[in-house]
C-alpha cells in the first residue's frame, strides 16, 4: 500500500472564516492552527504546506477563562539589556485583541520556515467585518 504525498503544485487553497465570539481564545486559536497547517485535509503531508487560509473575526469578544484575564501576561524582549517586557492580557484584549489571538495562533504553528508561510494565511479582525468578502470565505463550524 503507497502513501500519497501532496506536491507544493496540487495544493488547492480555499478561504475558512471563524467567528470567536463566545468561544474560548485558546479553542478557535487550535482550530485555526489545524486549518493552517492542513490537517483537516485527507491528503495532508508535514513537510509541505498545504494548509488554507483563515479569517478570525470578532477576535475581541472570544474569552479567557478562569483567572487568565487578570493573571496571563505576554512577556517580549526588546534586544537591549534589561529589555524585557510584558503586558497583561486585560489589556490586549481591550486594546488588541486581533494581535492576541494572532499571537495565540503562532504559538501552536512549527517554529521554522513552514510556520511562518502558515502564519502569513491567516488574517485577525476586532469586530465582525472584514476586508476578505471578495475571496468568497466559508464559513467553518467549531
Amino acid at each position: 500500500m503507497s502513501t500519497t504525498m501532496a506536491k507544493p503544485a496540487e495544493v488547492k487553497r480555499t478561504w475558512y472564516i471563524l467567528d470567536a465570539e463566545g468561544q474560548s481564545l485558546g479553542r478557535v486559536a487550535a482550530k485555526a492552527a489545524h486549518i493552517l497547517r492542513g490537517k483537516h485535509k485527507p491528503d495532508y503531508t508535514p513537510h509541505v504546506d498545504c494548509g488554507d487560509h483563515v479569517i478570525i473575526i470578532n477576535c475581541d469578544k472570544a474569552v479567557l477563562t478562569g483567572k487568565k484575564l487578570e493573571q496571563k501576561k505576554y512577556y517580549w524582549h526588546t534586544g537591549w539589556i534589561g529589555g524585557l517586557k510584558s503586558k497583561s492580557y486585560k489589556d490586549m484584549m481591550a486594546n488588541e485583541a486581533d494581535k492576541a489571538m494572532m499571537i495565540a495562533v503562532n504559538g501552536m504553528l512549527p517554529n521554522n520556515t513552514l510556520g511562518r508561510a502558515q502564519l502569513k494565511r491567516l488574517r485577525t479582525y476586532k469586530g465582525a467585518e472584514h476586508k476578505n468578502a471578495a475571496q468568497k470565505p466559508v464559513a467553518y463550524t467549531l
